[in-house]
């Protein structure tokens, strides 16, 4: 087995390989990655072709957190694309190295896929978007202090969340917002000092994925769309203290609306 942290692209590549051999597709056009609570609107992306738990597969894991699947699927979308799902990912405070965090984002791109939809659960620094809320990230900050790159590897992020992706996201739910979304390490929630330094930076958004996965997937030539459920406002901005338990209820509560809004992207990307 080729190993994940000495050689990661090879590792993606031999994952890549793995899902050809279980999942019995050649190549992928596209890759969903669901994060909290995004993870029950999965079917509406299309007709499930084929699944494999993601901890049968090399280099991956089963998501330790909840309010995530631990399965890729193969899904044939309304627009006849063939899409890889995968409900749940690697976060970066679990102690298994950046590689492990984008070995997904890696292995999608091995398969060919062109495009890549990342979807979060996250805080928010606005009252007046509430929880329940569905924000476009336009742009982000890391503040993980790590890079999934290795040595002289330049890749431009001036357009690392796509324009043209957002602007296809609007043509199918109009009232999406836009926002930068601020990448914290975890898994402890911010501070509202934290929270607002995040602000004065530029931020609308914190949370604890999405940012070091763009990076890769902009690495493989991948157009990125983000998008992200506002599970809360963040420390400082709401009185009430945080917790997970509330951020899968939001998930919960959204359910309807992600699972709408999947079903129309997957119509058009």
């Amino acid at each position: 087995m080729v190993d994940l942290i000495e050689d990661p692209h090879g590792a993606a590549r031999a994952a890549a390989d793995a899902v050809r051999r279980r999942l019995g597709v050649d190549a992928a056009d596209l890759a969903f990655v669901l994060g909290s609570g995004w993870s029950a609107g999965s079917d509406a992306i299309g007709e499930t072709v084929a699944e494999v738990p993601l901890a049968d597969l090399p280099g991956f894991s089963t998501p330790v957190v909840a309010g995530h699947g631990g399965v890729l699927r193969l899904v044939t979308t309304a627009g006849g694309k063939r899409a890889l799902v995968f409900t749940g990912r690697t976060h970066f405070y679990e102690g298994r190295g950046v590689e492990a965090v984008v070995h997904g984002v890696r292995t999608a791109a091995a398969l060919g896929a062109a495009v890549l939809v990342l979807t979060n659960g996250c805080g928010g620094l606005h009252p007046e978007l509430p929880p329940g809320t569905l924000t476009l990230i336009r742009d982000h900050i890391n503040l993980t202090g790590q890079s999934p790159l290795r040595g002289a590897t330049f890749v431009d992020l001036t357009d690392a969340y796509s324009r043209q992706l957002r602007d296809l996201a609007r043509s199918v739910a109009p009232e999406l917002s836009e926002g930068v979304y601020v990448q914290f390490r975890g898994p402890q929630y911010e501070t509202p000092a934290e929270v607002g330094m995040a602000a004065r930076l530029g931020g609308d958004l914190v949370g604890m994925s999405t940012g070091l996965e763009t990076i890769a997937a902009r690495e493989a030539g991948m157009e990125v769309l983000g998008i992200s459920l506002i599970t809360n406002l963040a420390a400082g901005i709401s009185a009430k203290p945080l917790s997970h338990a509330e951020v899968v209820q939001a998930g919960l509560d959204a359910a309807p609306r992600l699972r709408g809004l999947l079903a129309e992207l997957a119509k058009v990307l």
